[in-house]
């Protein structure tokens, strides 16, 4: 009998490890859970027969987590990443080489600024300044007008220390001021009304007429279009100078998941999931898929973008957030 009990015990052992549906974790933000990733993840799920598990962190404490894990990794793909932390996930070599089947299809070649493929864009948009249509007037047009005391106390930024949100409008001053980016932000300390830990709470300040300006998308206006068919949010491109922030993708390193990773990185570029993105994730897919009428009709065209080098972030962001810190947290 005891022969016989093993002999079942193992051969059901064997049989449930062989009908196992694969698992897939993917470790992102919030947003992308709620948005493109609650559209595309039943199709992938379908194809691949597997299950996704989500795992829900704030997109600026995305790299600590990974440094946490590295010794025993429990993700297997990162999912929005920005180019302002790819240095650090490169110096610390947390990702996976792999050059995706249709990488050809990213139209903007320079948002591939990897050689060795461990981060794979897969949507973008650029910021913007929102205002309170009811509140605010004259919107600034430029740096420079927000630091008119007509908007004292008024704009809620976000904190770069943990949101890329935060960090991509530091490196946008940056980009335009140069060396003279902290004269600016210690001009522009009277302007700003609070500063938040993340995206998310600071829109909701902004929706709830909390606050009368705040850093964030330049499709927020279509946004509002298309679910409100018009709101109380206005959007401005400061300087006319756009900074893009790129959002990417990878697979970690020491996953057990691997091919089931690339597959996902291939799919992310596919066109479901690209079509996918500008009516959940309210950014610019990469590659060549039609836009919905609200984006063509109600999004500003970018025409001038500003930038900041990855060799640049890579030298000196630590110092850069150092001295944010110094002259804004009192």
């Amino acid at each position: 009998m005891r022969k016989i009990s093993v002999f079942f015990v193992i051969l059901f052992s064997f049989t449930v490890g062989v009908f196992a549906t694969k698992v897939l974790t993917v470790y992102t933000y919030s947003s992308f859970i709620a948005g493109v990733g609650k559209q595309v993840a039943p199709v992938f799920e379908k194809l691949y027969d597997c299950k996704i598990n989500f795992v829900s962190i704030d997109s600026g404490s995305l790299v600590a987590r990974l440094i946490l894990e590295r010794s025993h990794p429990e993700a297997d793909v990162v999912v929005g990443l920005s180019q302002s932390q790819l240095p650090q996930v490169f110096k610390e070599n947390l990702l996976e080489g792999y050059k995706p089947t249709d990488i050809a299809s990213v139209v903007n070649t320079s948002f591939l600024i990897d050689p060795q493929y461990r981060a794979i864009p897969f949507d973008y948009g650029a910021l913007a300044i929102d205002y309170n249509l009811k509140t605010v007037k004259n919107p600034p047009q430029t740096f420079e007008a927000l630091l008119d005391p007509q908007y004292a106390h008024s704009l809620v930024i976000e904190d770069p220390r943990t949101s890329t949100t935060g960090l991509d409008f530091l490196l946008w001053t940056i980009g335009l001021y140069g060396n003279n980016w902290q004269t600016y932000w210690r001009k522009l300390t009277p302007t700003i009304k609070t500063v938040t830990g993340g995206w998310d709470s600071a829109f909701q300040m902004i929706e709830d007429g909390e606050a009368r300006m705040m850093v964030s998308f330049a499709t927020d206006e279509a946004y509002n279009y298309y679910y409100y068919k018009g709101s109380d949010i206005g959007v401005t491109i400061p300087n006319g100078e756009a900074y893009v922030m790129v959002e990417y993708a990878g697979i970690v390193r020491g996953t057990k998941e691997y091919d089931l990773s690339k597959d996902f990185i291939n799919f992310m570029l596919s066109k479901d999931f690209q079509m996918a993105i500008p009516l959940n994730q309210w950014m610019y897919p990469v590659t060549d898929v039609p836009l919905p009428d609200v984006f063509i009709d109600h999004a500003p065209k970018i025409t001038k973008t500003v930038s900041v080098s990855i060799d640049q972030i890579s030298t000196s962001l630590s110092k850069w957030i150092a001295e944010w810190s110094s002259i804004i947290i009192k």
